[in-house]
């Protein structure tokens, strides 16, 4: 009983069950009032009473002293033992008022339903009065008893065949509802044991479907979390092996006096150390702000001032490389609610990678304007450029549309990857437009104070 489709087979079964029996006992008491009534007003009809009635009334101009008249009944139907009953009998006015009831079957006025079910009593082709018929609740003579019979069994029978139809229907709805979830289940216990592939089937109702349509997008995002993580185990063995083998190939050599322990020589070892060392702080870096773990000291910013100092450190790195270096603030930049440091990285990251693809007698421009509730700034060159299918993969991490070259400059792949989650975290966004032979944009985008510090209280 604890699985779904047998608790909703059961529940629809019980349900069906139900309906079916109070359904049949209703139609099955209303065929035996309506068949009896049906009889008691043919009997009359027979019986004359309704044209001697409307003879009183004709020759007497009212009811009076028609108690009489229903009284005798004159329908040749006894009261001998074993004889069926006479129906009671009861005689209204065209107002409904009752104005005569031997039996007592009725009350004062006939409601709208005894109106309906009553026999009316014409004269010159005018209702007179209605005629209300009660139907004798005794043993109904053999033919009629018969009739009844069978009709209750066909009811009860057709109640019975409804009610199979129903609980088949009721399983197979259950089924429909389940089997998806069956598979969902399953599938879930395939990528329990490793098997990222596994999809599962969007069928059932649009319930259904969201939850497989949820659960797939989650496979999908697990396998591409996967195959990043095994990427980056990849990249990280990579990027250490270089470093490594410079260490330990110089320090085998002046082990086998190949070189000599010469300052030079411990120097070179010295900045494969530091190389290390950058890539084991960026690493940890990243890691914190792929967790939101990275402390960010918020406080009102200028940005054209950050970007101004910025670019004079880079200032004599750019003259030494032939390149000329323009800074184009916009006055009315607002001020920005962030980290001071944090977002120098990110300007110095954007500046030494304009730098290193740049060739001499090109130039890099830096610019602020104020956009969007914000602030704009942008790092263009005149560069090589990226190639189209590049550019969709520049923030991921380790990634390198030229890695023997960005490795000979002392890049570790890491610092756009490390830029977006920092404007990330600031509620910014950063982007890239590119154009081969003909330079890069890179550009971010950060919320004006006012917006930011009021984001933080919602």
């Amino acid at each position: 009983m604890n699985r779904l489709v047998v608790q909703l087979s059961a529940a629809f079964a019980a349900i069906i069950l139900l309906i079916t029996i109070i359904l049949a006992v209703a139609i099955d008491r209303l065929a035996d009032t309506s068949f009896r009534r049906y009889l008691a007003q043919s009997q009359i009809a027979e019986s004359g009473l309704i044209d001697r009635l409307a003879i009183w009334y004709a020759q007497h101009g009212s009811w009076d002293g028609v108690e009489q008249v229903l009284s005798t009944g004159g329908m040749g139907m006894g009261h001998g033992q074993g004889g069926p009953q006479r129906p009671a009998l009861a005689l209204a006015n065209t107002d409904g008022r009752v104005v005569a009831d031997p039996r007592g079957i009725v009350g004062d006025t006939l409601t709208a339903l005894q109106r309906r079910e009553a026999l009316p009593i014409t004269v010159d082709q005018r209702v007179a009065g209605y005629l209300v018929v009660q139907a004798a609740t005794n043993r109904l003579p053999g033919a009629a008893s018969q009739f009844l019979q069978r009709l209750r069994e066909v009811i009860w029978l057709g109640g019975g065949i409804v009610a199979l139809v129903g609980i088949m229907i009721g399983i197979l709805i259950a089924r429909r509802l389940t089997r998806p979830l069956q598979h969902l289940a399953q599938v879930a216990a395939a990528l329990g044991q490793s098997n990222l592939t596994a999809r599962a089937i969007v069928e059932g109702p649009i319930e259904v479907r969201r939850v497989a349509e949820a659960f797939n997008e989650m496979a999908c995002e697990l396998a591409a979390a996967n195959h990043q993580r095994r990427q980056m185990v990849a990249d990280i063995a990579h990027e250490l092996r270089t470093p490594l083998t410079v260490i330990q190939g110089n320090l085998r050599a002046i082990l086998d006096d190949v070189y000599p322990l010469t300052r030079e020589e411990i120097g070179q070892i010295y900045e494969a150390t530091l190389g290390l060392r950058r890539l084991v702080d960026d690493l940890r870096e990243l890691s914190l702000a792929d967790t939101g773990q990275l402390t960010l000291h918020r406080q009102p910013l200028d940005l054209n001032q950050l970007l101004g100092r910025e670019a004079e450190l880079f200032r004599e790195l750019a003259a030494a490389q032939g390149v000329d270096l323009l800074v184009t603030p916009d006055p009315s930049l607002p001020a920005v609610l962030a980290d001071s440091e944090r977002i120098a990285q990110v300007v110095r990251n954007l500046l030494s990678n304009a730098l290193r693809y740049t060739p001499a007698g090109g130039n890099i421009t830096i610019a602020s304007a104020a956009e969007r509730d914000g602030a704009l700034v942008s790092v263009r060159d005149t560069g090589s450029g990226i190639a189209p299918e590049d550019l969709p993969h520049v923030f991921e991490r380790f990634y390198r549309a030229d890695r023997g070259r960005a490795r000979a400059h002392g890049g570790s792949g890491l610092g756009l990857a490390i830029a977006e989650r920092i404007i990330a975290l600031h509620g910014g966004q950063i982007g890239v437009e590119s154009k081969l032979d003909k330079g890069t944009r890179f550009w971010f985008w950060l919320p004006a104070a006012e917006v930011a510090a009021s984001r933080e209280q919602m």
